[in-house]
């Protein structure tokens, strides 16, 4: 008992130490963990024998990431990244893989172990890239999303991998492996009995079990404990949700961080996902932690000096090698300046799963133990040169005019009956109008530069992210009348929409569309009024175009007023035909329909130009009379 409050002390001062002065020099958390494990470990010895154990434990917390990855994608958004997810992750694992292979090959090696360490190395660290993008707000940037259709591609890719590897094992190490396995591991032993077929049924039935679960058993289970309103129960549920499918997809042979990613996604759509995330997020947060801890405690240093040029210049051509890949992938796939560096820089290292492969590895009779020792030291030097790495990449975002860096969230004193989130030129005028006209509003944007000029203005505004649920409840969300969304980034527009209605049936929802699509997608969220940012302004510079062809102010003003009306009337009639799986040109329904409405709209102002003309001369003809 002793021992084990001593190493956790040990852990804790060390993280509250080190990881704070990380990140005032701009480090990032992950690099702070970092070197507070290579202190605690490799440099004062205070970590004593138990890391690998401690380290089994803390990637748990990779797992936790992912299944909170998956809960903020729904199924549709995931099904709309497959081009992503398959063609741009499945290319980087392959070309990677072949590249490294071929490196290794160039270094003697047999081609049984080219090939499995080029199978090994094409993958990247999961738990280091997201954990830097949230951190740096990043993730919603172009170069963010093709960064995580990757990695979670390769966490898809680690049960192929798996069942691949033992097939480069010579044909005696890989039966005294299977035996070995099975002696020690109950469940693999009883499917290694198994039929080819039965295998399959196995797994298959266990991702059908997660996804049944998470929609029939869950969502009434989470209904009973809710109603005992304890916020411990709520958080022992959503840890028993993790805990329970990665236990099943370990006994069945997948990865438990793929069948939590799975169970987030079947959980996307249910309204309790934001519970899920608030209890599980503190718990994710910590285990990570502690995992780049272990990682650098468990640093071989003894090896390292022993031949410390020669490591670090693998590790350094491993990411170089992996950069290039990734850089001529992006241009590949129409990634641009900051995005593609960003991109190419956050991908360039060797994963956490490397050490599971190697592991594995060493246990099929594929790699000798002195490689393995030398290849996780290589894994771990990568993973520790990536904060570098996006260190770099702020330096040459800033060299291009990178703008809107992210701040941290104001602390909101009041709170009013109109929310504006988001005022950048379009929102400035609706708080400005609002607020001259006699009411009270609270501001939120994620830029500092736009809070700061709002303020000096005279007007109260709060920096943050208005799509965070804890910032919208200190905002007031839960009493407040009208919601006013006013965002650039359109994804986060409809999700903000999409939120705010689940939690409130009866706030009045006004948000702004960048165009037409945009505007079905926030009618399905379940916006009340829809207001296109350019349509108004198009019309009026309509009504202009026509007073100077020959109308008077009265015929433009009432052709201007005819069109709002029908154009309104026309998008919520093909709302219920979009469908955003279809591309607009294949939508045949669609587009049929908006060439009919656009005969009647063409009809209606041809005939109300004619009445105007009419009362125009009848009023003439009463005047002469007169």
């Amino acid at each position: 008992m002793e021992a084990f409050l001593f190493h956790a002390s040990i852990y804790l001062i060390a993280v509250v130490l080190a990881v704070p002065i990380a990140s005032r020099l701009g480090l990032g958390s992950v690099l702070g963990y970092l070197v507070a494990g290579i202190i605690i470990g490799p440099v004062l010895n205070m970590t004593g024998t138990d890391t690998k154990d401690l380290q089994h434990f803390a990637e748990f917390g990779v797992v936790m990431m992912l299944f909170l990855i998956g809960l903020e994608l729904e199924p549709r958004a995931l099904w709309a990244m497959r081009d992503r997810l398959v063609g741009l992750g499945g290319l980087q694992i392959v070309v990677t893989a072949l590249v490294v292979t071929l490196g290794v090959l160039a270094l003697g090696y047999s081609w049984r172990i080219a090939l499995t360490l080029g199978v090994i190395l094409s993958l990247s660290s999961t738990a280091i890239v997201l954990q830097t993008l949230s951190e740096k707000q990043l993730m919603p940037t172009a170069g963010g999303r093709s960064a995580f259709s990757v990695l979670l591609m390769q966490d898809i890719a680690v049960i192929p991998i798996l069942a691949f590897l033992p097939l480069l094992a010579l044909p005696g190490a890989r039966a005294l492996a299977k035996a070995q396995a099975a002696e020690t591991h109950v469940t693999l032993h009883f499917l290694q009995q198994l039929p080819p077929w039965g295998v399959t049924l196995v797994t298959l039935g266990a991702v059908a079990a997660t996804v049944l679960a998470g929609h029939y058993l869950v969502r009434p289970l989470y209904a009973y404990v809710h109603r005992a309103r304890l916020r411990e129960v709520n958080t022992a549920l959503a840890l028993m949700i993790v805990v329970s499918i990665a236990t099943l997809m370990l006994l069945v042979g997948l990865s438990p961080a793929l069948g939590a990613f799975l169970a987030g996604v079947v959980l996307a759509n249910s309204e309790f996902k934001h519970e899920l995330e608030s209890d599980i997020a503190p718990f994710k947060g910590l285990l990570l932690g502690l995992f780049f801890i272990t990682v650098g405690a468990g640093m071989d240093f003894d090896l390292f000096f022993s031949q410390p040029v020669t490591l670090l210049g693998l590790a350094l051509a491993l990411m170089v090698a992996k950069g290039a890949v990734l850089y001529v992938l992006g241009r590949l796939f129409k990634l641009k300046s900051r995005n593609q560096w960003l991109f190419t820089l956050g991908l360039a290292q060797a994963g956490e799963f490397g050490f599971v492969l190697t592991a594995f590895s060493v246990k099929q009779r594929i790699l000798p133990d002195s490689l393995a020792q030398s290849l996780l030291l290589v894994i771990a030097l990568s993973m520790f040169l990536t904060p570098l790495f996006f260190i770099l990449h702020d330096v040459i975002a800033k060299r291009m005019k990178d703008e809107g860096a992210a701040h941290e969230a104001d602390e909101i004193d009041e709170q009013q009956p109109i929310i504006i989130a988001g005022v950048g030129r379009f929102g400035q005028v609706v708080n400005r109008m609002v607020t001259m006209s006699g009411f009270r509003t609270t501001v939120l944007d994620h830029d500092l530069k736009v809070i700061q000029l709002l303020r000096q203005f005279g007007f109260k505004g709060y920096v943050g992210d208005p799509t965070r649920p804890e910032l919208l409840r200190a905002a007031g969300i839960g009493q407040a009348r009208v919601l006013v969304v006013c965002l650039d980034d359109r994804a986060a527009a409809t999700r903000l929409v999409a939120y705010v209605r689940r939690l409130r049936e009866d706030i009045h929802i006004i948000a702004r569309a960048r165009d037409r699509e945009h505007v079905f997608e926030l009618y399905r969220a379940g916006a009340d009024d829809i207001v296109r940012e350019y349509f108004d302004g198009a019309l009026r510079v309509g009504r202009y175009v026509l007073e100077n062809a020959g109308l008077s102010d009265y015929e433009a003003r009432e052709l201007e007023k005819t069109f709002f009306k029908l154009d309104r009337a026309a998008v919520r009639d093909l709302a219920d035909l979009w469908k955003p799986d279809l591309p607009t040109e294949k939508n045949a329904a669609y587009i049929a329909r908006a060439k009919q409405l656009n005969r009647e709209l063409e009809a209606a102002l041809l005939a109300r130009y004619s009445q105007t003309r009419s009362e125009k001369t009848e009023t003439r003809t009463d005047t002469a009379a007169e």
